[in-house]
């Protein structure tokens, strides 16, 4: 077989293994996702038990970066701090080893076993978790099947001189083997997939054993690179992955030098070369976990040196006003968390205005920054809700604080659902009108805008409302709920009518123009929430917008009357 095709063949089958593990990951997370989050909060005090978090789901999902992203988004939401986060990278990196050593073993044979009960649960599952299991099942199938396939495809060239020539510079220098394994981690975005590879050309004696071990080393080194890029530029994320860069490296520089060492005790424990190299790679990132468990405090403190945060005020997400040393004084507090949310109402505001621009002179970019902004809406809701939470822990607390506390705490809320409505939805339904290259009619376009400018004014008046309490504007604002779902129903039965006259532009957008109509509708009813801990105190709301039977009675009897016999 020609050299050529062997390494398109060989490509082929990594691609093929890395897409299993896509499988089992994207599986996992679909099926356990919500459970796997709580039981990584649970380690949030410990660091042991942080630890054995972040071990046993990565074993589960088959990749350190997501348990790594999980944390990074606890340490993001102030649910974590970096000393347990680091745990629970030390636990991930020996989590990685746990699948590796299952897979040392000759388990090609029932490759087909799972992949045929993997399908017949995809298709036949009648529950979504079921699905999800299958499609775990179809992807342990193909990692399965792909070791197998690159074994068959390496034996017949393993003995060829070229080949061996190669592997033979690569046995010379331990630093070339490191960097060429670190940037095939990096490449294949997996340090389980890079170590099951090296137990493939070692287990055929392609690779010796020192070699395979400084590659071994190479492949952990490479997995903090996809982590660090994913961190973007989250300082918290950086930080963590800077964590997990030291730990690393200091375990290669250490292990380099101890190598021919190294590849003589484990040669002594094990006589296959493929244990041998699922060995190394659990021992050394055992070696690793229990050296730094204790060493986390003074190396959060250096990750915190050397990435310093930035300036508060180049963070939109961060609060500005919260400030804890105030909770104890409740007036101070709750004013802080106040400031914070009209915060919130200018980033919606400028958030509206992006998504009516957007349809108007279809700009993808504005999308971007849309989604952008709602993010740090999210952000600002979770420091928001902390600080309100702490608040409400504080005793000594009036029943007025206690009310102002509950009804700050209700208007952030429907905020964030505002954000989400124009990021899950209104976003969604623009990106496909650009992408579609659709074009309202300009009476819809107009009916669209006229909904639009009246959520601005209503925005404005609920954050009036908000901040003064007065129940006239309270009164106001719900009125205002009420017109704008008269102009949503006029503005479906013009674009009906558009329809029953054939106009194409409106043919064209019919879902998209009534899907819009209905989404503002929901923010309008959003914004008004403010008013009815206003009106309600007052005395002013029904509890139910039934009407009494008599009143129903009395008006069937006065429009009887009032008709001539």
């Amino acid at each position: 077989m020609p050299a050529t095709l062997i390494l398109l063949h060989l490509a082929g089958y990594v691609a093929l293994l890395l897409w299993g593990m896509h499988m089992v990951h994207s599986g996992i997370v679909r099926a356990f996702g919500g459970a796997l989050r709580q039981v990584l909060a649970t380690g949030l005090k410990s660091r042991w038990k942080a630890f054995l978090a972040g071990m046993g789901i990565t074993a589960l999902l088959q990749s350190s970066t997501a348990t790594a992203l999980m944390s990074t988004s606890f340490i993001a939401a102030g649910f974590m701090t970096l000393v347990p986060a680091l745990a629970v990278t030390l636990g991930a990196n020996v989590g990685t080893t746990l699948i590796v050593q299952v897979l040392t073993f000759n388990v090609a044979a029932v490759a087909p076993v799972f992949v045929l009960a993997g399908v017949i649960a995809f298709n036949r599952g009648g529950k979504t978790r079921t699905r999800d299991l299958g499609r775990v099942g179809i992807g342990i199938g193909l990692v399965l099947l792909a070791l197998h396939l690159i074994i068959a495809t390496i034996e017949p060239v393993e003995k060829a001189q070229a080949l061996r020539e190669l592997f033979a510079l690569l046995a010379g220098d331990p630093v070339i083997d490191v960097a060429i394994a670190a940037l095939l981690t990096w490449a294949a975005y997996s340090s389980v997939a890079v170590v099951l590879l090296i137990m493939t050309l070692a287990a055929q004696q392609i690779v010796p054993p020192a070699a395979a071990l400084a590659l071994v080393l190479g492949a952990n080194l490479g997995n903090v690179i996809p982590q660090y890029l994913a961190a973007g530029a989250n300082v918290e994320a950086r930080r963590l992955a800077l964590g997990n860069l030291i730990v690393r490296g200091t375990g290669c520089l250490i292990a380099i030098p101890l190598l021919p060492w190294m590849t003589q005790a484990v040669g002594a424990l094990e006589a296959s070369p493929a244990r041998q190299v699922a060995d190394f790679h659990t021992l050394f990132n055992l070696a690793l976990a229990l050296v730094f468990i204790g060493l986390l405090d003074p190396l959060a403190r250096l990750c915190t040196r050397l990435m310093p945060s930035a300036p508060a005020g180049d963070d939109p997400g961060r609060p500005r006003y919260i400030n804890a040393a105030v909770l104890g004084t409740p007036n101070l507090a709750l004013a802080d968390a106040a400031r914070e949310v009209l915060r919130m109402v200018d980033i919606i505001q400028a958030m509206l205005r992006m998504f009516l621009e957007a349809i108007q002179k279809d700009d993808r970019k504005l999308l971007g920054q849309l989604a952008a902004l709602d993010d740090t809406v999210d952000r600002l809701h979770n420091a928001v809700k902390l600080h309100l939470t702490a608040i409400s822990r504080e005793d000594g607390l009036s029943e007025a604080d206690a009310k102002r506390c509950s009804d700050i705490l209700a208007f952030t809320i429907n905020l964030e659902h505002i954000g989400d409505i124009l990021d899950k939805s209104l976003r969604e339904i623009a990106a496909k009108k650009i992408k579609q290259r659709l074009r309202f009619s300009e009476e819809g376009l107009q009916e669209i805008a006229q909904m639009h400018q009246r959520l601005l004014d209503n925005l404005h008046l609920a954050t009036s409302v908000f901040m003064l309490g007065d129940n006239q504007s309270a009164r106001a604002l719900l009125a205002e709920k009420d017109r704008m779902r008269d102009l949503e129903q006029q503005a479906t039965d013009n674009h009906l009518r558009r329809l029953r006259e054939g106009r194409a532009q409106s043919i064209e957008t019919s879902s998209l123009h009534i899907d819009i109509a209905r989404d503002l509708k929901r923010i309008a009813a959003h914004i008004a929430s403010v008013a009815y801990p206003i009106l309600e105190q007052s005395g002013s709301l029904r509890r139910t917008r039934l009407r009494e039977e008599s009143e129903i009675a009395d008006a069937s009897h006065d429009g009887s009357a009032a008709r001539p016999h």
